[in-house]
């Protein structure tokens, strides 16, 4: 196999990862003010505790990953969308203090208030970064040349907004799992309210990305993508149908195997959309990527790091699974 699609694959992957298990932790965070006492919001932040540190193990990989093995990526992007991807960093920061600081503080309300708005900055800074890279960048001889205000549009507002309702849907499918009596019942109603959201949004972005990015519409209608390009929008609604039907059964694990399945048919049609660009709309993966022979020395490391993070993710969920109480919160 080339290895540069191979790399792609594996950043990809990573990359998909840390969308979907940060995602509950950041959609948590969104839904912190709905819990109405204080042994409820304890419930909540005990969901979450066990499992943090390894969910954000994915966007240290993930980085490291694209430094490595597409450094022209990794360079343009850093400079096209450094205002947005700063504010992301800031808010995880935020959150994560807040997160540890309340565990132990005696007025627990103004770290409340800053768990929910550090999650809130870095799921919207999260959208705007994708906006920017979905909006096409300007680049010259592999590298940036536009202005540092590029990624600011209408597209990319409206795509920070709809990853808000995404995260929601996640965390409330997960919270369905790991809780019971009232948080439970809600979050059956909030993961409802979030799914139609979604599904709203997706439709939005798939008839404005053509219309912002034409060369997507000739992608999906060219040779041989159109045979297989719109599966993923049907794989999408039948995921949203039988999500639907499970939360109105009140089933808990099928939930979010139905919501990660939505996330997995929006990011699959927008890679597949946009193949073979790296940084849309003039670098192709082949030229983003390094020399083969720092792919192939990079990927003995691949090897044997990933199956050890794969392996500590899969036990800290096996150590911890069932349901949780408050009283686990205060690590």
């Amino acid at each position: 196999m080339d290895l540069v699609v191979l790399w792609a694959g594996l950043v990809a992957l990573v990359m998909i990862l840390y969308v979907v298990l940060d995602g509950i932790s950041l959609g948590v965070g969104l839904l912190f003010p709905t819990a109405r006492e204080e042994s409820e919001k304890d419930i909540l932040m005990g969901s979450i505790a066990p499992v943090w540190d390894a969910n954000q193990t994915w966007l240290v990989f993930g980085g490291g990953a694209i430094f490595a093995s597409f450094p022209v990526v990794y360079g343009v992007l850093s400079s096209a969308l450094y205002i947005p991807l700063v504010a992301f960093l800031a808010g995880l920061i935020f959150r994560g203090v807040a997160f540890e600081f309340r565990a132990s503080g005696k007025r627990k309300g103004p770290w409340d208030k800053a768990f929910f708005l550090g999650s809130l900055v870095a799921v919207f800074s999260q959208g705007l970064t994708l906006g920017g890279i979905l909006s096409g960048i300007s680049v010259k001889e592999l590298h940036f040349a536009g202005g540092p205000f590029d990624w600011l549009n209408p597209f990319s507002l409206m795509v920070g907004v709809a990853l808000m309702p995404g995260y929601i849907l996640l965390a409330s499918c997960y919270l369905i799992i790991k809780t019971s009596g009232s948080v439970q019942q809600r979050a059956y109603q909030q993961a409802r309210k979030a799914a139609w959201g979604v599904i709203f949004f997706m439709a939005v972005v798939t008839v404005w990305t053509p219309v912002h990015y034409p060369l997507v519409m000739t992608n999906w209608f060219s040779i041989p993508r159109i045979y297989y390009v719109w599966a993923f929008p049907v794989l999408g609604l039948v995921c949203f149908g039988a999500l639907l039907r499970s939360l109105k059964k009140k089933q808990e694990k099928p939930p979010l195997i139905w919501a990660v399945g939505i996330f997995l048919s929006g990011y699959l049609g927008l890679a597949v959309s946009f193949y073979p660009f790296a940084i849309p709309p003039t670098v192709t993966l082949w030229e983003a990527a390094s020399q083969k022979e720092t792919l192939s020395f990079l990927l003995w490391g691949a090897v044997i790091v990933l199956p050890v993070v794969v392996g500590y993710l899969i036990y800290s969920y096996a150590v911890f699974r069932g349901k949780v109480s408050g009283e686990l919160y205060g690590h």
